[in-house]
């Protein structure tokens, strides 16, 4: 009897290469089996046009039940295109993603009626149900990191997902509905924060062969608790030790802002072989004699992360200028990136150097008739504002006016938001004139990350309205109270110890050097002891702020 199986769970979670190895596992145990997903692309090109109009930032207005209806039409024309037809000649078909994916994303993370969305979700499928559904569970900073990885090594640079403008608390939202849904329809639960993929293939296959509902996964290690920084620190250096073997790039990430640690120091220097780009990325806001070493060391593994590593004091000291220079030919649009937001004659200097794309992503953040008449040749090369009409281009135009509040910025933005809507809101920066506020308004509901990312250090009393509309939500609310000392700042953070803690400790900025800093650190560390963002957060805590 042939039997359906679907991997559900969060990005970054691990489903599609779970599945992927499961399928292969099969068919090398001589089942006949199809992926309807394989390798990440639909069997369906219908499908796969659906996915890309959902995830399209530019899609902005997109309502919550309409994108309920869009997701349940692509799962239902892969079910009928590909998945009934692979049933029929197959003894194994199995899917990255079904139905589940529409409900979690609507009941828990848009907020709809979970009666509403259930009945159309039983009206898409006509009662066709998987015979085994596995939920891939990862805890979501693990799961980030993964997916910033694995974007990192693809080189991707396609703008945010519409999805992913609800900031990062929705994978938690999502990672709840996915928990609760399993629960109610017995699911076979799989923990991929920190298994041997061995492990997991192993209990999967059997499940798939004997088609049941639950599998005894055999259970790893006691997670370690850490309820001090002292045993957070040595909690987190185990865990980087413990995982390096398996996946180095992953003990990479969680090794970021930690430079100048002679312990961490060895690590990073173990690693860099094996995830040099990784260890590149971490670099940023490092000045340690360590970090430079590495930079020099990974300069032609990894050009363009190492390019982005040199800001802030950092990139006006002699050595960063001269690493800077000597990357302008290799990676001018990474350097360019890296002289964002500087007006001085050493950066005008390396400007001389970069090609004209590079020089305008230099631009954001710089004001004056120089940067304009930059800003108004690379306009004139493209043939003027009208013949920009693809995202790419669009999105870089939207850059070199970042935090510009002049009418000329503000007429390309405006020429420019229908093509790349993300873009152009983001490049409204700190700006504080009534359009900015307008913009924010208008587009909170719909990307609050991107609105709060805007309102960085704000205390208008319309950032403070504007925060409390998304507080109960959106994780990056913290973000944008960074470093402020003030009481509603401060009861954000301790209404977030629950819920965002690793999003707390980062609020405080420079603020973590307080009393009352050090006492929200320590409440967190107490409240999870088993977190592993929280350890390395509560370890940069204790560091010089640099940002």
């Amino acid at each position: 009897m042939p039997v359906f199986v679907v991997f559900e769970g969060i990005d970054g979670g691990g489903k599609t290469t779970l599945s992927n190895l499961v399928a292969k596992r099969l068919r090398a145990g001589g089942l006949r089996v199809e992926h309807v997903r394989e390798d990440g692309r639909f069997a369906s090109s219908v499908t796969q046009a659906l996915r890309e109009l959902g995830r399209d930032a530019r899609n902005l207005a997109l309502t919550p039940r309409a994108e309920l209806m869009l997701y349940l039409t692509r799962e239902v024309q892969l079910l009928d295109e590909a998945t009934r037809p692979a049933l029929a000649r197959c003894d194994v078909v199995i899917a990255d993603r079904f139905v589940a994916t529409a409900e979690a994303l609507a009941v828990y993370g848009r907020g709809l009626p979970e009666a509403e969305v259930t009945a159309l979700v039983a009206a898409a499928t006509g009662g066709f149900t998987p015979a085994l559904t596995v939920l891939v569970d990862a805890e979501p900073a693990v799961a980030r990191a993964r997916r910033q990885i694995a974007k990192l090594h693809a080189g991707e640079k396609r703008p945010p997902s519409r999805k992913g403008l609800a900031g990062t608390a929705l994978q938690r939202r999502l990672r709840d509905g996915y928990r609760a849904i399993a629960v109610r329809d017995s699911w076979l639960v799989v923990d991929n924060t920190d298994a041997e993929l061995d492990t997991l293939v192993d209990a999967i296959v059997e499940a798939i062969v004997a088609r049941r509902h639950h599998v005894a996964i055999p259970a790893g290690a006691a997670p370690a608790v850490a309820r001090d920084r002292a045993s957070a620190r040595a909690a987190l250096l185990a865990w980087v030790d413990q995982r390096a073997p398996r996946e180095p790039d992953l003990a990479a990430y969680f090794l970021d802002g930690l430079g100048g640690d002679p312990d961490v120091d060895i690590r990073r220097r173990t690693l860099a072989d094996r995830a040099p780009r990784v260890i590149a990325v971490g670099l940023k806001w490092q000045s340690d004699p360590v970090s430079w070493e590495l930079r020099e060391q990974l300069a032609d593994r990894a050009p363009g992360e190492i390019a982005r590593s040199i800001v802030g004091p950092d990139a006006l000291a002699p050595r960063g200028h001269a690493l800077l220079r000597s990357l302008a030919a290799r990676v001018p649009q990474q350097v360019g990136e890296c002289l964002a937001g500087r007006n001085d004659e050493a950066a005008w200097e390396l400007r001389e150097l970069l090609p004209l794309d590079a020089v305008a992503a230099s631009l954001a953040r710089v004001p004056g008739e120089r940067a304009w008449q930059l800003r108004e040749r690379w306009l004139a090369a493209h043939g003027g504002l009208a013949e920009i009409t693809d995202v790419a281009r669009a999105t870089l135009a939207c850059a070199m006016i970042a935090d510009i509040g002049d009418d000329r910025a503000w007429a390309i933005r405006d020429a420019l938001y229908p093509i790349a809507p993300v873009a152009a809101l983001d490049s409204i920066g700190a700006l504080a004139d009534e359009r900015a506020w307008q913009w924010r308004a208008r587009d909170i509901a719909r990307a609050p990350k991107i609105v709060m990312r805007t309102l960085a250090t704000s205390v208008d009393e319309r950032a403070w309205q504007l925060r409390e509309r998304v507080a109960a939500h959106c994780e990056e609310v913290l973000d944008s109270v960074a470093g402020i000392d003030d009481p509603r700042a401060w009861q954000l953070r301790e209404a977030a110890i629950e819920r965002w803690p690793n999003a707390a400790i980062r609020s405080l900025g420079p603020l973590a050097q307080s009393e009352r800093g050090h006492a929200l650190v320590d409440a967190v560390l107490a409240r999870h002891p088993a977190n592993l963002a929280v350890w390395r957060r509560a370890l940069i805590s204790d560091r010089p702020y640099r940002r």
